[in-house]
């Protein structure tokens, strides 16, 4: 099976009978390593049941889907908690870091959650985070960060376990133009240069001029714009 993100006619029902909600609606997408795509639409689409999803954190009620060539679609709850950390990376509205945790071990608590943390675990971390620009903020806490700087932590941590996929839930919601600029901007270039499969949910179009793609999501139905 091929690799990156494959979702096939996937539908995700909440509630039963005449209760019973639609929130997705066979969707179905594919994105390569080393693409960037977007899925826009109004609140109360489906996309942050779309994400959800992708993500493995829900399961489709129908439908297939496959991360890095295996699919996912029946997995145990445990075995979908190892696909999380270690097939998919998720950058949030917002940052989320540990407060009392540096920069450096922002990323080094992923790897330990994996088991132990080697050399080159830490070797990878610092590189990901001087690719940022981060490198003078190694023992920095996230206090003393601006926004776009957590932003770049987060960047760096969802890349820090060398997952299969990336999703990211409005990125820039947080943050001004231009820094939401700098960190759309950074997120292409590391799902480029690190070949990964990678989705953006947005509300900001002056966004999407970074992805390959674009799609639209509205009534729990996926289709692309361009």
């Amino acid at each position: 099976m091929p690799k990156g993100l494959r979702i096939h006619n996937a539908t995700k029902y909440f509630g039963e009978g005449p209760n019973r909600l639609t929130a997705l609606d066979r969707v179905s997408i594919e994105v390569e390593p080393g693409e960037f795509v977007a899925v826009v639409g109004p609140s109360g689409s489906g996309k942050s049941t779309f994400l959800s999803v992708a993500g493995a954190l829900l399961q489709a009620s129908e439908g297939e889907v496959a991360v890095n060539g295996n699919s996912i679609s029946r997995l145990s709850a445990r075995e979908l908690s190892a696909v999380r950390l270690n097939e998919i990376g998720f950058i949030m509205q917002t940052s989320n870091l540990v407060p009392y945790l540096n920069v450096l071990d922002q990323l080094l608590l992923v790897k330990r959650m994996g088991g132990k943390v080697a050399a080159a675990d830490k070797a990878l971390a610092r590189q990901l985070l001087e690719g940022l620009g981060l490198h003078a903020m190694l023992r920095s806490f996230p206090e003393n960060l601006s926004g776009g700087e957590k932003q770049r932590v987060a960047i760096a941590r969802a890349f820090v376990n060398d997952p299969s996929v990336i999703l990211a839930d409005e990125p820039t919601a947080s943050l001004d133009t231009k820094r939401a600029y700098e960190v759309v901007n950074l997120i292409a270039n590391e799902v480029k240069s690190r070949r990964k499969a990678a989705i953006m949910v947005t509300h900001d179009e002056r966004m999407l001029k970074h992805c390959d793609k674009v799609y639209h999501m509205e009534d729990g139905r996926l289709s692309l714009v361009r």
